[in-house]
């Protein structure tokens, strides 16, 4: 564990998590350095201070760097609108096949490009300008220079404060736009190793849909090019039952296969008797498993599992080459370190961290596992040495899978241990053995069968575990949470006995447990009047902590015809992130997508006390989802509240919470907009009025019935800032000092107004925005008011 290599590796590559949560890494940081000072002399404690600071200034540069450059993109693109010119291409196309006629599977590869001259709706482009594009033709590869017209907006980065920051991914890829292809024209095909390698990806992905079964040909994609695009009910089957790796390009996938080829390479070399008998032809086969590695890893998709495992092996490799004995740790130690300095936020990559910690794990934990588990007859060890080898590799990427997913399958070892020597020893060579039998269609056709039947099986497993249950939910670990379990695998690593090693295993465990009840304190906000609203992209959400406690959420966000749920994308994690397990009160304001959508995947995940709905979806037919998520509700027998049981005052939760709208009911020939329930919730001596998509007919209405009860600090704005509300007679009823605007950076409407905006301008109102920022906390003790993001204009 004090190997200096990789020391230096783990304070390189923790730099990024300095630079995202700086007091839970700075103390991991000194309290870790006060761990080594027996094992290290002075000048590599220092020197790996300096390395840690060093890698923290970085990766909080590149953050930085990507923030200006969404900026910069958002400002030059506006909304979303066409720009044309002439673009190369820089990632390999990613199929994602999705259930269309036969006569419009074509073009349907995710792309990425690089602009070098385009006119947009605003203008010609100041700067190149990298996008996702989708919709692309299969037959492209890097390099091709192509001429294209695409509908292009700013990524949506849906910024919550409470969720991980997703700009290390724009710092990582440089890609800040995205959208879909109307046109494309390749003037140029690209020349070069890349190219080459993307060819070879269409030539293998049209062998695979041509000869695998159709159950199977999605998961021989996944598991040969990294393409995962599978079925819903098979995607959720294999993150369920834990055998998700499986059908990724993993390291161990890399491993086998490169270590393979080296084997059969040696096998030949040794046939050639003028050069075995002068050469050492193990050390040939391993200079040859060198680049081998790295084209096997870009040709299964790149991603940053596959080049971590890539770049070990290659470590493992050159030491074999140069005829030196390999060392695990060195290898690994060495490995993170090139990706660390090639990458200032590889800390930042999921499969990166998660396949770095399995194999952290196998080193540290498998021989230790295996000395206690492993025992008595042979074929009882035969079976156990893979469950201890499983769960080494499970322990270790376990506190990191708890940021990526709110569960983990109990049942997931003995999945593994059935599953596993089907997809690694079957399905795994005989998928990658058919990529290259082509030219034998009669082999190609049986390898295709006999792939597909074990990866069949595999999905079988992973199925049957799914439906048995045995998921263990839990909340997202804090990073304190993660310094803790930090510190105490150090402290556990570096003890001299078992019993040191256990006495901090478990003051670790006993940190996690007090670290987790200041996270529920904190997510409770007691003794507050807390208005949150989310980053949900063009809709809104806003979660309201009422001062003894409760929560109310008042809407879930949601994009008609897209593939994006807000309510698992954002309003779930938020409230797994602040420990409500319960919600007392939803609120939908009116039944638009925008505004229903997301609770669709939220409300069947919580425990809810009641639904405020105004009834008019029902009575208008909102549509089936709408429909599907009431019945889900009653189904629960939960409440479904309707304004005529909830005009007036209320004291809910140590705030009074009074309905303006509508009252005492819908007013059937008046828009959904206009039927919105409008809230104002008031502590103290302050005051938030949410007004839901209330617009111009509505706040008169609202001014004629309630001229006394509007006044209130903080001003939801109706309709997302459009031109249709924030009426001025509205705007000098209601005095906000706070006007809150809840909108999305890829909104085609224009929201907010401009208009609007030199209206709240006029009036010194400070404007809060959720596409300039992401999402806006408001708060009250009833005294004193606090705004998380003032003046984001």
């Amino acid at each position: 564990m004090t190997d200096k290599l990789l020391l230096t590796a783990l304070a390189l590559a923790a730099g990024s998590a300095l630079a995202r949560a700086p007091l839970p890494a700075a103390l991991a940081a000194v309290i870790s350095l006060f761990l080594l000072r027996r094992h290290l002399e002075r000048w590599a404690l220092v020197g790996l201070a300096l390395v840690l600071a060093f890698g923290a200034l970085r990766a909080r540069a590149a953050i930085d760097e990507a923030a200006a450059l969404h900026a910069r993109v958002t400002e030059a693109l506006g909304p979303p609108g066409r720009c044309e010119g002439e673009a190369i291409v820089l990632r390999s196309p990613v199929v994602q096949r999705e259930p269309t006629p036969p006569e419009e599977e074509r073009g349907q590869a995710r792309i990425e490009v690089e602009f070098f001259e385009a006119a947009c709706e605003r203008g010609s482009l100041a700067e190149p300008l990298r996008a996702r594009l989708h919709g692309a033709p299969e037959d492209l590869a890097r390099g091709d220079r192509v001429r294209l017209v695409a509908d292009l907006a700013p990524v949506h980065l849906f910024l919550n404060e409470s969720l991980p920051d997703p700009r290390p991914s724009i710092a990582r890829s440089g890609v800040a736009a995205s959208g879909g292809l109307v046109d494309l024209e390749r003037v140029s095909r690209g020349q070069g190793i890349t190219t080459w390698i993307d060819r070879a990806r269409a030539h293998v992905r049209r062998r695979i849909e041509a000869t695998f079964h159709p159950e199977a040909e999605p998961l021989a994609r996944a598991l040969v090019l990294g393409e995962t695009d599978l079925h819903e009910a098979d995607n959720e089957a294999f993150r369920r039952s834990g055998l998700s790796h499986l059908l990724a390009v993993s390291g161990t996938h890399l491993v086998l296969a490169v270590a393979g080829l080296a084997a059969a390479a040696r096998a030949l070399l040794l046939r050639v008797t003028p050069l075995s008998a002068r050469f050492d032809v193990g050390r040939l086969s391993a200079a040859f498993a060198i680049p081998t590695s790295w084209l096997y890893a870009d040709f299964a998709g790149g991603s940053g599992s596959a080049l971590r495992a890539a770049g070990m092996l290659s470590v493992v490799m050159l030491v074999r080459a140069l005829g030196r004995r390999p060392s695990g740790v060195r290898a690994f130690g060495g490995s993170l370190l090139l990706a660390a300095i090639l990458d200032p936020l590889v800390g930042s990559d999921p499969s990166f961290v998660l396949s770095a910690a399995a194999t952290a794990g196998l080193l540290g934990l498998d021989r230790p596992i295996a000395e206690r588990l492993v025992r008595g007859p042979a074929p009882v060890r035969a079976v156990l040495r893979p469950i201890a080898t499983t769960l080494a590799a499970m322990v270790g990427c376990t506190p990191f899978l708890a940021m990526m997913t709110p569960s983990l399958p109990l049942l997931g070892i003995l999945a593994n241990l059935v599953a596993a020597p089907i997809g690694e020893l079957a399905a795994l060579p005989v998928c990658l053995l058919h990529a290259a039998l082509a030219w034998a269609p009669p082999v190609e056709r049986g390898a295709a069968l006999l792939g597909s039947g074990a990866l069949i099986a595999v999905r079988a497993v992973a199925r049957v575990t799914s439906d048995l249950g045995g998921i263990v939910t839990f909340p997202p670990p804090t990073p304190s949470q993660l310094a803790a379990v930090a510190i105490a695998a150090l402290a556990a690593a570096l003890a001299k006995d078992a019993l040191r090693r256990g006495t901090a295993l478990a003051l670790g465990f006993a940190a996690l447990l007090v670290l987790e009840q200041c996270a529920a304190y904190a997510g409770s906000s007691k003794g507050l009047l807390r208005v949150r609203a989310l980053d949900v992209g063009q809709g809104d959400s806003i979660l309201v902590d009422l001062p003894d406690g409760k929560t109310m959420l008042i809407d879930g966000g949601g994009f008609m015809g897209s593939p994006v749920d807000t309510g698992a994308r954002v309003v779930l994690p938020v409230l797994r992130a602040l420990r409500k397990e319960r919600v007392d009160i939803v609120v939908l304001s009116h039944p638009h997508p925008d505004h229903f959508g997301g609770l669709i995947s939220t409300l069947p995940a919580i425990d809810v006390g009641e639904l405020w709905d105004t009834g008019q979806g029902e009575d208008h037919g909102a549509g089936p989802t709408y429909a599907a998520m009431l019945a889900n509700l009653r189904h629960r027998n939960i409440p479904i509240r309707r304004p005529d049981t909830l005009c007036g005052k209320h004291v809910i939760g140590g705030a009074t919470v009074e309905v303006l709208a509508p009252c005492p009911g819908f007013v059937p020939d008046e828009s959904a907009n206009d039927n919105s329930f409008v809230l104002r919730i008031t502590y103290g001596s302050h005051a938030a009025l949410l007004v839901g998509d209330a617009e111009a007919a509505a706040e008169r209405a609202l001014i004629q019935k309630h001229p006394a009860a509007l006044r209130a600090d903080l001003l939801k704005l109706g309709h997302h800032g459009s031109r249709t509300s924030t009426t001025p007679p509205f705007l000098d009823a209601v005095r906000p000092s706070v006007a809150l605007v809840c909108s999305g950076v890829r909104n085609r409407y224009g929201h907010p107004d401009p208009g609007v905006l030199a209206s709240l301008g006029a009036r010194a109102i400070t404007i809060a925005r959720t596409d300039r920022g992401g999402d806006v906390v408001w708060e009250t003790n009833g005294e004193a008011v606090h705004l998380s993001r003032p003046s984001a204009r």
